[in-house]
């Protein structure tokens, strides 16, 4: 799928036949020179997971750009994306997204957070966000579960994900299970009750999008941060398993949702 051939707005948000739609809402614009490459955020996601599940259908709203949907209605899962912003940052459009992730937490709707939507729940509920004393987080990093959730394939506990990040939770919101993290990053996993599902990793990256970014901030995350990040891509990330446990979780959470309707 090319960037820009998927369904956007309130009137491609219902989904039908039995499928599930899934709202993404966007939180940033990938450099031109890369989305020829890569396409967008929600193309990624498109890419993975609609890879994994033919089934799906997908919708967008730019929330960046101050698109937001009309309800929590819109669609039947949502998903919220990574962002070079800081959820804590006075800006119109996050304090929008955080209120709207507030009205889908009360709604008891299918929701995953990825890297700035998994920080981005946690500030909306409750927790806390800042940046880590650790300092950057780059190329590929090792999360390991602490407890198997039921959505969980009964593989090894340990996987790899490609991260990007200098902004962390460091507090989850209250009622939140902490399932998987590192000793870089503690709270890597997060799940609020049986609807909301947030990593800090990020399972739609491919590495070359992760050695572009890497290479952009050289300078900014320091050469040795740099140095390790580009060794650590020998290794490949488990993208897809990621992706089928997003799914698997989504269509436990739809079903549970559907049976208390």
């Amino acid at each position: 799928m090319l960037p820009g051939d998927r369904d956007t707005g309130p009137e491609a948000a219902t989904g039908d036949n039995g499928t599930m739609k899934l709202g993404i809402l966007r939180t940033d614009t990938v450099r031109p020179e890369w989305a020829r490459s890569y396409g967008e955020y929600p193309d990624m996601f498109e890419a993975l997971l609609g890879g994994l599940d033919p089934s799906l259908t997908f919708a967008t709203w730019h929330v960046e750009a101050g698109e937001f949907p009309a309800g929590v209605d819109d669609a039947d899962a949502w998903l919220v994306t990574g962002s070079k912003f800081s959820v804590y940052e006075d800006l119109p459009w996050i304090h929008r997204l955080l209120a709207f992730i507030r009205e889908l937490h009360e709604a008891g709707k299918p929701l995953v957070g990825i890297c700035f939507g998994h920080q981005a729940v946690a500030q909306a509920l409750g927790g806390e966000v800042r940046k880590s004393a650790k300092g950057w987080g780059v190329g590929l990093h090792r999360h390991a579960f602490r407890e198997e959730p039921p959505w969980f394939d009964g593989g090894d506990r340990s996987f790899r994900v490609l991260v990007s990040h200098q902004d962390q939770v460091e507090r989850p919101a209250p009622g939140t299970a902490v399932l998987a993290g590192s000793d870089f990053c503690e709270n890597a996993v997060c799940q609020v009750g049986e609807h909301i599902l947030t990593f800090q990793g990020h399972p739609e990256f491919v590495p070359g999008y992760a050695e572009a970014i890497m290479n952009f901030r050289r300078e900014i995350i320091g050469e040795d941060v740099y140095r390790a990040g580009m060794a650590s891509l020998a290794e490949a990330p488990e993208r897809e398993r990621i992706g089928r446990w997003i799914l698997a979780f989504l269509a436990r959470a739809a079903e549970r949702g559907a049976a208390g309707a």
